[in-house]
């Protein structure tokens, strides 16, 4: 999709990265550990300073206690977190239950680790989307290892409340089975709702592995500063495979990255302000052009049904409104069937990121609104 954008000249409303540039403060202090001579290979697990600093974080945010030194792993953004998750902790044959749909990532690495996907939909609400308990009651079986939690969701936005952690939580001790909590997008949550890690609930520290990241907080997804939050034993596993895949993080960027895990409430705020505003902008625009919009309650992304403009263009699935769409509007988006083991889950939704300056937001608007109301 972003090469159509590029081929159209289109806006690039499809990949989930900001248009603009992360807080000075985290670059400024990066640049003061390049210039203080910091340049060397970093600890495997992390530097000391970024440990500690992530440790802070998950008291203030996650509300559990960690241990810098045996439960925090620095990773290459949170995908590598994933990658060393799966092939530090599974075995081949065992099976991941996998909210769909599904950050793309979280297959491949299961393929990689020899596992298999057991996916559970997250059906369309008249608010949102949601699982049905049914259906995941029923997906865990005596070769359940893992459930996959991703809150707040990519790419539906869903934020699980504390009822669905608990159902899910009271079935992985029922099933001795971990959870894999991808909260990469923790801090972006909107208007009422709230994020909660499934490892503050009973009996889930132990059997919870925590991944989140630096790059979707603070808009600095180039520098790939991730983490990965367990108790010591599944750290071990962890570890074991983080040192063979990268060994180890950018070392002046886990500095830039530390002091903004101290100190960057103030930058956290002022971009929530912000995604709220385009967030809002963005699906009031895309409801009065005829798309059904749900408002995510989290992450930056919105998953509109396009049904009704489909049928008035004669496009059938999501794959020929998202070719049509940097063409014919010029405006790039994602075809979010690609994220269901099933495609034809996902094929009536498009999926726009409102992660972007403002004057993004308004110029992709500006063509939508031109071209659809013709």
């Amino acid at each position: 999709m972003t090469a159509l954008a590029h081929r159209y000249e289109a806006v690039n409303l499809s990949q989930g990265f900001p248009d603009f540039d992360g807080p000075n403060l985290g670059k400024e202090h990066a640049i003061q550990a390049i210039q203080d001579g910091k340049n060397q290979y970093a600890p495997m697990p992390g530097t000391p300073e970024l440990r500690s600093a992530i440790a802070s974080w998950a008291s203030r945010v996650n509300h559990i206690d960690a241990d810098p030194n045996t439960e925090i792993t620095v990773t290459s953004g949170c995908t590598e977190a994933i990658a060393a998750t799966m092939l530090g902790l599974l075995n081949p044959g065992d099976e991941v239950i996998i909210f769909e749909p599904y950050y793309d990532s979280y297959r491949a690495c299961l393929a990689m680790a020899g596992a298999n996907a057991v996916f559970v939909t997250l059906h369309p609400t008249d608010t949102g989307f949601a699982y049905d308990a049914d259906e995941l009651a029923k997906a865990f079986t005596s070769r359940t290892r893992a459930v996959l939690v991703n809150t707040p969701h990519n790419p539906t936005g869903t934020v699980f409340s504390e009822s669905q952690l608990s159902e899910i939580a009271q079935l992985c001790i029922q099933h001795d089975a971990i959870a894999i909590s991808d909260e990469v997008y923790e801090r972006l949550v909107y208007e009422d709702s709230v994020h909660q890690s499934i490892a503050q609930l009973k009996g889930m520290r132990e059997r919870t592995v925590i991944l989140s990241s630096s790059g979707k907080t603070f808009s600095l997804t180039g520098w790939k500063v991730g983490w990965a939050i367990a108790p010591a034993e599944l750290t071990a596993g962890i570890r074991s495979a983080h040192q063979f895949l990268t060994f180890s993080v950018a070392t002046p960027l886990q500095y830039g990255v530390a002091e903004l895990l101290l100190h960057g409430e103030e930058e956290i705020e002022k971009m929530l302000n912000h995604y709220t505003y385009t967030r809002s902008l963005l699906g009031e625009a895309l409801d009065e052009l005829g798309f059904r919009v749900r408002l995510p309650q989290g992450s930056y992304f919105i998953m509109a049904d396009h049904s009704a403009i489909s049928q008035c263009l004669g496009l059938k699935d999501d794959v020929e409104i998202c070719r049509w769409l940097p063409e014919q509007a010029g405006v790039a988006a994602i075809p979010p069937s690609a994220f269901y083991a099933d495609p034809s889950h996902g094929s009536s939704f498009v999926r726009f990121a409102f992660c972007k300056q403002t004057s993004t937001i308004d110029e992709a608007i500006r063509r939508l609104r031109s071209t659809l109301k013709t």
